[in-house]
């Protein structure tokens, strides 16, 4: 049954949305757009009014640049030639490329508008509207090819696909079942500098790879705005304030004031965590969709965002539970196939720099390979998984580091 036919059964009242997308961050508007641009009606709900503050470096790297929509102009408030790279304050090297590397964005600017973009395509959006919960069967369902998504209000708006692109703590998520697997907390602060800082700045970011365990933290100028945050680990917030505190002190900062300062959580999923439950699919934070090692996301809810509004038209086309749950399944596959293998190899990462951050450092600052990669891995030229995959010295580098992990993890063991 098309979907010109399934419409047709519910009759012109428009009740019934082929797409309704929870959540208007960079995951959702990319969905709402995807779904509205192959012809389908689509209703955006977001909790919030536009725009909205949100904790966010706002590193635009490559594979976010090439997920946009067509013809989205990016509302750059730098970009990036130069990177500092410390170890938690020490062997501090900056590293130059005459190429930009990336750009940084605002993200309230940003979402909104890639909000524009999706209203453009067809998109209906709704803000300040709360979803307290979606339901696939009982007495709000009129029938099997229809989602209820009940709203904070007590209204109830109906779907033949839902995505859940509500967050970290979605509650869309939770009716999916997503599963957490790291979680981490991070700090960061917005300070006003004056001109002559801001000139300093311009164009350069900071790395400092921090004290606790896989923590690290950054400086983003955009324009006369400092962008410094930290993240580590969930479990010890009064050691990550601590080093957001040190860290400015050290930069020179202290005394200026922050005009916000704001904490999120992110969280990355189980590698076997659903991505579907019936006609409801989830992206971006919402399916702990990041890269375990930057925890950078922007990329990642842009690209699951828009595979989510491709199948998720497929889903609203489809006449029975088995079809839509074979979309949905394919959707799932499109994930773990691209974005799950990234994923991998930064959990991978991940414990190498817990265990040896030293050994990173030293390779960005002092071995040119290391810091071509990084760049190529910021322009979009290629990602972790391919430059481990394609080039034989960066895998054996890997292999070796997990074997010297493996190796003190079980002195660890045998010692306690």
């Amino acid at each position: 049954m098309s979907a010109e036919e399934l419409r047709s059964t519910e009759g012109d009242s428009g009740e019934v949305w082929d797409v309704i997308v929870v959540g208007a961050g960079p995951a959702g508007a990319s969905a709402a757009h995807a779904a509205a641009a192959a012809g389908r009606r689509v209703l955006l709900l977001e909790k919030a009014e536009l725009p909205r503050y949100k904790t966010c470096g706002g590193g635009i790297i490559g594979p976010s640049r090439d997920a946009l929509p067509p013809g989205f102009v990016l509302p750059f408030k730098d970009r990036i030639h130069a990177v500092t790279f410390s170890l938690n304050g020490k062997l501090t090297r900056t590293r130059r490329s005459k190429s930009m590397l990336f750009g940084l964005i605002d993200r309230a600017e940003f979402d909104a508008a890639l909000v524009a973009e999706a209203e453009k395509a067809g998109a209906t959006v709704r803000t300040g509207t709360a979803v307290t919960r979606v339901e696939q069967h009982g007495p709000a369902v009129p029938d099997r090819r229809t989602v209820a998504v009940v709203l904070g209000s007590g209204e109830t708006v109906l779907g033949r696909a839902v995505i859940g692109a509500d967050g970290s703590a979605s509650r869309i998520g939770a009716h999916v079942g997503v599963e957490m697997d790291q979680v981490d907390l991070g700090l960061e602060a917005e300070i006003p500098v004056p001109p002559t800082v801001a000139e300093d700045w311009k164009g350069r970011v900071l790395i400092d790879w921090g004290p606790l365990p896989g923590s690290y933290g950054w400086v983003f100028p955009k324009g006369d705005v400092l962008t410094v945050g930290v993240i580590s680990a969930k479990g010890d917030g009064a050691a990550t304030k601590r080093y957001l505190e040190d860290f400015i002190a050290r930069l020179g900062l202290a005394g200026f004031e922050p005009s916000v300062s704001s904490g999120h959580l992110t969280r990355c999923r189980t590698p076997q965590s659903p991505l579907s439950r019936g006609r409801v699919l989830v992206a971006g934070d919402a399916a702990g969709l990041l890269e375990p090692w930057t925890r950078e996301g922007i990329s990642f809810a842009l690209r699951s965002g828009r595979l989510a509004g491709e199948w998720a038209v497929k889903i609203s086309e489809a006449p029975d539970a088995v079809d839509a749950r074979r979309q949905a399944l394919n959707y799932a596959f499109a994930v773990k196939a691209g974005l799950g293998v990234e994923m991998g190899v930064g959990k991978r990462m991940m414990g190498v720099f817990v265990s040896r951050p030293g050994v990173l450092h030293a390779a960005l600052i002092g071995f040119g390979p290391a810091w071509r990669a990084f760049a190529r891995i910021t322009r979009g030229s290629t990602n972790l998984a391919d430059l481990v995959r394609t080039y034989p010295l960066a895998r054996k580098a890997l292999h070796a580091l997990d074997r010297r992990q493996e190796q003190e993890q079980g002195q660890g063991r045998a010692q306690a």
